[in-house]
């Protein structure tokens, strides 16, 4: 679309940033009064006519005030948007909530729901779902065997293992040579499948070491429903367009429906959404792909290296603080990724 004059930048600036704290249409009068300068209420009214024609406010009611369609929520968060940064000391009490182990997952969800008063969630890296191109094994000791896992889009995965042996380098890579025409092309849930039918194949050292390779490490999620992390739902009876019981339930329900809600957070990710901050994505509405949630935002990041890596973010109303989320949502996606690489 045609960018905004300064004039109507800073009015639909002033009317999403009255709407997100008062969960109500905006009057023109309350605009000029949170604009710098002189503007005069007819003044307003004129720009937001304008901003009207271009389907970026609406007037819900005759005499009501305006507020933000989808439309301008989205440039809004694309253009007009100034993220407000983590503080030193919010990064230090982060830091010490957070924690380590096996349950920073949880306690990054929590963190989202409280700080932001919407749903936080935390994807877990999907390990199962690389798709393998090559497998190699390197004595590292006289007890253990490094396995390299080497993706389809070339990464490549570092596994240590308990496999006590001598100089038999040579031994290994016959065997990796044996699991390299079983595994490429596969992923390691579909290698796991073909090392279960092949039982008799199991007995051998070769599919021994590779069925240990591919264990989940501690904390390491699974394909199924146990992959979303969901801390706390309570947060969202704070938000006035979830006292609606009927689209409070459609969310929870999408909630639940965890497999579903891995593909679209997944979609979402991958999808060329404008990248607002620190690799954050926002889709708005209709943009999030789920009928339950066409009234609602989800503000997610990638995290980790993995492929596909792993997801954490909020959902809520559209009406939501992306200032405060955004930078909070990449923070956190940044923490869990170093973590990871830990």
């Amino acid at each position: 679309m045609t960018p905004l004059s300064d004039r109507q930048g800073k009015i639909l600036h002033a009317v999403v940033s009255s709407y997100i704290g008062a969960a109500a249409p905006v009057s023109s009068e309350t605009i000029a009064g949170r604009l710098p300068g002189r503007l005069s209420p007819q003044s307003v009214r004129n720009t937001l006519a304008e901003l009207g024609e271009l389907g970026l406010v609406a007037k819900p009611h005759t005499s009501a005030g305006r507020i933000p369609t989808e439309r301008g929520l989205r440039v809004f968060v694309d253009q007009l948007l100034a993220p407000r940064e983590i503080g030193p000391g919010e990064r230090r009490e982060i830091e010490g909530r957070l924690g380590r182990g096996p349950g920073v997952a949880h306690a990054a969800s929590r963190l989202l729901s409280e700080r932001t008063r919407q749903l936080g969630f935390v994807l877990a890296p999907r390990f199962s779902s690389m798709v393998l191109r090559h497998v190699s094994f390197v004595r590292v000791s006289s007890e253990r065997v490094m396995a390299v896992l080497i993706s389809r889009d070339g990464r490549a995965y570092q596994r240590l293992i308990e496999e006590p042996g001598g100089g038999d380098q040579a031994h290994l890579d016959r065997m990796a040579a044996l699991l390299n025409e079983r595994v490429a092309g596969r992923t390691l849930a579909q290698v796991r499948a073909h090392l279960l039918c092949e039982v008799a194949a199991l007995r051998s050292q070769a599919e021994r070491l590779l069925e240990r390779v591919l264990r989940p490490a501690p904390g390491e999620a699974h394909p199924g429903p146990e992959a979303v992390v969901v801390a706390t739902r309570v947060a969202l009876l704070d938000q006035p367009e979830l006292r609606d019981p009927e689209r409070l339930r459609g969310l929870l329900r999408s909630v639940e429906e965890q497999e579903q809600l891995a593909a679209l957070l997944g979609s979402i990710l991958e999808r060329s959404v404008r990248m607002a901050l620190r690799g954050v994505r926002v889709a708005l509405g209709g943009e999030v792909g789920d009928r339950a949630l066409r009234h609602c935002a989800i503000v997610a990041a990638p995290y980790g290296h993995g492929a596909p890596p792993g997801a954490l973010g909020v959902i809520g109303p559209e009406r939501m603080d992306y200032a405060r989320v955004i930078p909070l949502v990449g923070y956190l996606a940044e923490r869990l990724t170093e973590m990871l690489d830990a």
